[in-house]
């Protein structure tokens, strides 16, 4: 059966196969159903034997706690199966392929975990002595130089922990280069389709947050954006590829108006997976750019520890980047520049962001696979993720809303909308038919721009075949959601948990775990 262009769906076919037969224990095969460990484990009890320690002088002041803390006692093979059994109801991408939008889900090889638990990168401190580190600098400046190539820019700065981070580095350049040169201007321009962050970084600064709109094609528009700057604009924030998935063509003419204004350009670097070795942002006049390690240079999310999120800076903008810094001396030493040493070769830092410098888990991890791949091996990272995404983008556009397949192929990412459901049908019904499919959601509902919206992102790692597979999946939920079926209302019927009242769940979360007879006086 042809998984593209034949489902297998038939409005017929609604509830066949389905047998709900309850079973004493609640479990269905290995799908093991799980209590609350409290429910478990009994609080009058421990699950290993604790001698009686001598009474000690308290250091707590009055500050001791009164009464018995209440937490479970298990023993070793309760609280392992528990773990166990709970992870087991987690969806992870070394389980299958993981669709997510504006976040590239992909496969992280296990080359860069293996370099990232060698000695003297797992087990590094950040209080050693600079002289007992080199290795782990000379990777951190190597990673660095790889960025400042890939992007085309003039410097880096590799200490912020994550993309919003590295969002705030960037601007906080911006404003100190406008207050050195006495310049007080206030306003930050912000795409309509922009990353929730980026507003929220600007406001963050100190800066007001002006919305510029997008054309029919789903791209800035350049006339109106044009029409607003002023000598109170500090600067615009532009992601590129946009979140729409689509390139920013008028880019370079975006940046020399700016500039001309006497403003500066800064990059949202998200979905620099998309054009890696392809189009270097510096060549664009982009003045400052984060870069996700975790989205384009495979890192997973987090690294085992805080993200990093390096924010590769242009000339304009480089003298005024955090502390510290590595330097490369000519008898190949390294050292740190921090406030206490930068003297007079960097006097204009707006300071430090961090109390430590970088992340090893993630720079060895990212080094890996730049240095895996190389130049021409990272240029077909961006081709295929490109391929991939519009694979998906034309093999459902005749049974999804495509609303932007019109402006021409897409970048990472394929959008979709809700737009020819049945009625009462949304989006949120297609993302719980999914995971009967056994596949995590699309992001949903992001961006903004698009009702219903949907947004996959299949990345470079995935092969055809897995491709394939989902495509099918996803074209058979549509077809349901299209034809009316009312079992898709009430989805997922497989899942650990059924489809829960999401609007209870973030106004009234209920956090704590209270014994029933607690939990009934309560309410």
């Amino acid at each position: 059966m042809n998984a593209i262009n034949q489902s297998g769906w038939k409005p017929e076919m609604v509830g066949e196969g389905r047998h709900d037969v309850k079973t004493y224990t609640g479990n269905k095969a290995l799908m093991l159903e799980e209590p609350l460990i409290f429910e478990i484990g009994n609080n009058s009890t421990t699950g290993v034997d604790l001698a009686v320690s001598p009474k000690v002088i308290s250091r707590l002041g009055n500050l001791e706690r009164h009464r018995d803390i209440a937490l479970p006692g298990l023993s070793e093979p309760e609280a392992v199966r528990h773990y166990t059994r709970l992870s087991r109801q987690n969806y992870a991408i070394d389980l299958g392929f993981f669709p997510l939008g504006s976040c590239t889900m992909k496969h992280n090889p296990r080359l860069n975990e293996k370099v990232a638990r060698m000695a003297g990168f797992a087990d590094v401190h950040p209080m050693q002595p600079i002289e007992t580190v080199q290795g782990a600098l000379a990777v951190i400046n190597e990673l660095a130089v790889w960025l400042i190539e890939l992007t085309g820019m003039h410097g880096v700065a590799m200490t912020p922990k994550a993309g919003a981070h590295g969002e705030l580095c960037g601007i906080l350049c911006i404003k100190a280069a406008l207050e050195a040169r006495g310049d007080k201007r206030s306003v930050i321009l912000v795409p309509e389709s922009a990353h929730g962050t980026n507003p929220a970084t600007a406001a963050f600064a100190g800066f007001s947050v002006e919305n510029i709109p997008a054309t029919s094609e789903g791209r800035v528009d350049l006339a109106a954006l044009k029409s607003r700057l002023g000598p109170d604009v500090a600067g615009v924030m532009i992601t590129n590829p946009n979140t729409c998935g689509l390139f920013e063509r008028d880019m370079k003419a975006i940046s020399d108006a700016v500039h001309a204004a006497g403003g500066y350009v800064y990059c949202d670097g998200a979905n620099f997976n998309a054009i890696v070795g392809r189009v270097r942002p510096g060549d664009l006049g982009i003045d400052a750019m984060h870069i996700n390690l975790h989205k384009t240079f495979s890192t997973p999310h987090g690294g085992g520890g805080p993200g990093s999120g390096p924010v590769v800076l242009s000339e304009a903008l480089s003298p005024f980047g955090p502390l510290p810094f590595t330097e490369r001396h000519a008898d190949g030493h390294f050292s740190l520049v921090e406030e206490e040493t930068a003297g007079e070769r960097h006097p204009h830092s707006f300071g430090r962001m961090t109390a430590f410098h970088g992340q090893m888990g993630m720079f060895t991890r990212a080094l890996s696979y730049i240095m895996s791949h190389g130049a021409d091996g990272l240029r077909q990272v961006a081709e295929d993720a490109v391929l991939n995404a519009n694979y998906i983008l034309r093999s459902l556009e005749d049974v999804l809303d495509a609303p932007f397949a019109h402006s021409g192929p897409c970048m990472h990412e394929a959008l979709f909308s809700d737009d020819g459901m049945a009625e009462g049908f949304s989006t949120l019904d297609i993302a719980k038919g999914l995971i009967d499919e056994g596949y995590h959601p699309m992001t949903v509902y992001f961006p903004l721009v698009v009702h219903g919206a949907m947004l996959v992102e299949p990345t470079e790692t995935e092969s055809k075949a897995t491709l394939d597979q989902f495509i099918g999946a996803l074209r058979s939920v549509a077809e349901r959601a299209k034809a009316g079926d009312p079992l898709l209302k009430s989805a997922p019927h497989h899942a650990p948990r059924r489809r829960l009242d999401e609007t209870q769940a973030a106004r009234k979360p209920i956090l704590v775990w209270r014994e029933p007879e607690q939990a009934v006086a309560a309410e």
